[in-house]
């Protein structure tokens, strides 16, 4: 099977290259359109639904806040943009979670009895910068959100001096920019996050596939970064990969060349970086063949019950598993997650609860909690220096301590989830601290990859921050 993979031109060409991007992109999701979200709960007036949430307390509340201090800030309302790229990927999941947050902080009095207002920012995968410029004329501050290609913002947000608080940022130029705080970071600037959970899966879990490792990519330049960072950290833990192959970005109709080469390779572990709905397709044809791996990761965006159901007899007979990056299980008991299930019951009932909406709402809470704290003169320095002051945020216990003011740890935590035909459950990968594991150094790439951009490069200063 030829490693390059041939596409039609023109057009055509450029689709599959863009569709490429949003194969390893988790939650860059909502609904099409750039319209003002929800800002009451639609169940009738005020909720006797409490104000805290986890071990946090108080995060909406009335108030007499009466000046308009900043763009996007009145003295009636807070209005902030978020970012999705829903109208490519038809997920919605942070324009949920932007919902569900706005209607049960709105109906506990907002901020300081400002109501949220919550702005879609739909990029449509290939327009970053078109929604930045518009966040940038009407919105306080980004939260929530992500994009596919965020890089392509960076540099109008950063020169709008506009902060971000998002859900999750993918890409090197755009995770760890200046003026961002990413309250349960799924990227740290520089190094691999998921080298404790790779290092786990080959040299303690599964140390027969350490030799037999294999990967498949969806074919762009975006996923082949990916791909290079991976076998960068692969070759550092000792890891040998037997099989790499590309995949054409607009799917496979017939898995089964890939499965017979998976087979004929000997391969125990298979990374794939790509849409699980294709993974499952995959994973079909090699159960029939009847060759089962030692593990599977479909990255973590396969942690949903669809991914289950199309997996059918897969589910038990391959062994999936999955690193949450120290977030909380849905399947745990946390009473945060008890929550946040059910504000989602109450105000979005048909909407489902992702991995990136549970960052999206750690997002939501920390930018809940700073405003609120700078009362009513609510500025954009205010905000920022409030929010950096959190030195063990959990999301009110979604999630593993993040340090705010120093973002990269030297031992991340992870956690695994395994798939099995009755759904999720928690693998066996030695916890020692709560729900997660945090024992593994950070491990930092050798390689160049890119470095976040900063307010330097657009010629400003934390001081031009009012």
């Amino acid at each position: 099977m030829k490693r390059q993979q041939h596409f039609l031109a023109g057009r055509r060409r450029v689709a599959v290259a863009v569709a490429a991007v949003a194969l390893v992109v988790a939650g860059c999701g909502g609904r099409t359109g750039t319209e003002t979200e929800g800002t009451t709960s639609g169940q009738g007036g005020s909720s006797t639904v409490s104000a805290d949430f986890g071990d946090l307390t108080g995060i909406c509340q009335d108030g007499d806040a009466s000046t308009a201090t900043t763009q996007g800030v009145t003295a009636e309302q807070i209005e902030v943009g978020v970012f999705t790229d829903m109208g490519f990927t038809k997920n919605s999941e942070f324009v949920d979670a932007a919902k569900v947050f706005t209607s049960w902080c709105n109906d506990n009095g907002g901020i300081n009895g400002r109501t949220l207002v919550a702005n879609t920012r739909d990029a449509k995968l290939m327009e970053p910068r078109q929604r930045m410029i518009e966040a940038c004329r009407e919105d306080f501050a980004l939260v929530g959100g992500g994009a596919g290609l965020d890089a392509l913002g960076v540099k109008e947000r950063l020169s709008c001096l506009l902060p971000s608080f998002p859900a999750q940022a993918v890409q090197e130029r755009s995770a760890g920019a200046d003026l961002e705080i990413s309250a349960s970071p799924a990227k740290i600037p520089g190094y691999d996050n998921y080298a404790g959970f790779r290092t786990w899966a080959v040299n303690e879990a599964y140390p027969e596939s350490k030799a037999a490792v294999g990967m498949i990519n969806g074919d762009s330049a975006v996923t082949k970064v990916i791909e290079q960072m991976t076998l960068e950290t692969l070759d550092a833990i000792g890891a040998t990969v037997v099989y790499n192959e590309l995949y054409p970005a607009m799917g496979v109709s017939d898995w089964t060349p890939y499965a017979q080469a998976i087979k004929s390779k000997g391969v125990k572990g298979l990374i794939f970086m790509g849409t699980w709905e294709q993974l499952a397709k995959l994973e079909d044809v090699l159960t029939n063949m009847d060759y089962k791996l030692d593990w599977i990761d479909p990255n973590n965006n396969a942690y949903n019950a669809q991914f289950i159901e199309l997996l059918g007899r897969s589910a038990d007979f391959q062994n999936n598993i999955v690193d949450l990056s120290g977030v909380a299980p849905l399947d745990s008991d946390e009473a945060a997650v008890e929550q946040l299930k059910a504000l989602y019951a109450k105000y979005a009932p048909d909407a489902q609860i992702t991995l990136p909406a549970m960052r999206a709402w750690s997002s939501w809470l920390l930018f809940a909690k700073s405003a609120a704290a700078c009362g009513d003169d609510l500025t954009r320095k205010c905000l920022y220096d409030t929010a950096r002051q959190e030195t063990a945020w959990t999301g009110g216990g979604l999630h593993a301590a993040n340090d705010l003011q120093n973002p990269i740890p030297p031992q991340p935590c992870f956690n695994v989830e395994q798939a099995t035909a009755d759904g999720w459950e928690a693998a066996d990968f030695n916890p020692d601290s709560g729900l997660y594991r945090c024992d593994i150094p950070a491990r930092k790439y050798t390689a160049d990859f890119g470095v976040p951009m900063t307010l330097a490069e657009v010629g400003k200063t934390m001081d031009d921050v009012h």
